[in-house]
C-alpha cells in the first residue's frame, strides 16, 4: 500500500466527536481505526517500517493510546518495547521526568533498567498536540543513557503547534506523522 493509500485509509477510520471532552472541542476518535482490521494493519505496519528505517533497537509507547500502537509496532519490526507511564504506576526503580501542562504539570516514568546505552529508542504515541509528554519522554530516555532514534506518531494536530515546542527536545532526531491535521 503506498503511504498515499495508507494515510487516506487510516483518515477514513478516525471520528470526529465534537465537543467532546468539552464544548468547542473536537475530539479525533481512533477506535474506528483500531476495529477495522485492514486500518490497524496499515498503521501497525507503517510505523514499524518507520521504527526500522531510523535504526531503532527499542520502541517507548506512551501512556495509554500510545501502548496500543507502539506495541504491535515493536513485535512486527522485531524489537522490544517498553511503557512509559504515569507516574506511580510502574513497580521498582524508575526514572521520572516532570512537564508542564496547560495548567499545572504532570509527571511520567520509565523502569530504569529498561534503557540503556547503545539503545536507539523510536518513540510512539497516538497524537502529537503541545508536545508536552513527548519531549519528557526524550529527556527520560537520554537521561537513561539510550539515543533518541525518532519519535512517530499517528496523528499530529498542527494547529497546537506541538512539532515547533517540540524541535529543541529533538536534537536533530526525526519527527514522523502518519497523518497530519
Amino acid at each position: 500500500m503506498t503511504p498515499t493509500a495508507t494515510r487516506e485509509l487510516l483518515l477514513s477510520r478516525i471520528r470526529d466527536v465534537a465537543d467532546y471532552p468539552k464544548p468547542g472541542v473536537m475530539f479525533k476518535d481512533i477506535t474506528p481505526l483500531l476495529a477495522d482490521p485492514a486500518a490497524f494493519t496499515a498503521m501497525t505496519g507503517a510505523l514499524a517500517e518507520l521504527s526500522v528505517r531510523h535504526g531503532a533497537t527499542k520502541i517507548v509507547g506512551l501512556e495509554a493510546r500510545g501502548f496500543i500502537l507502539a506495541a504491535p509496532a515493536a513485535v512486527r519490526a522485531g524489537l522490544g518495547f517498553v511503557p512509559v507511564r504515569k507516574a506511580g504506576k510502574l513497580p521498582g526503580a524508575t526514572l521520572s521526568q516532570t512537564y508542564e501542562l496547560e495548567y499545572g504539570s504532570a509527571e511520567i516514568e520509565v523502569h530504569a533498567e529498561d534503557l540503556r546505552a547503545g539503545d536507539r529508542v523510536m518513540v510512539i504515541d497516538d497524537v502529537l498536540a503541545t508536545g508536552g509528554t513527548a519531549g519528557a519522554s526524550l529527556e527520560l530516555i537520554r537521561r537513561a543513557g539510550a539515543e533518541v532514534a525518532g519519535v512517530a506518531v499517528l496523528m499530529e494536530l498542527g494547529f497546537l503547534g506541538g512539532r515547533i515546542r517540540l524541535e529543541p527536545a529533538l536534537r536533530g532526531a526525526p519527527l514522523e506523522a502518519l497523518i497530519t491535521i
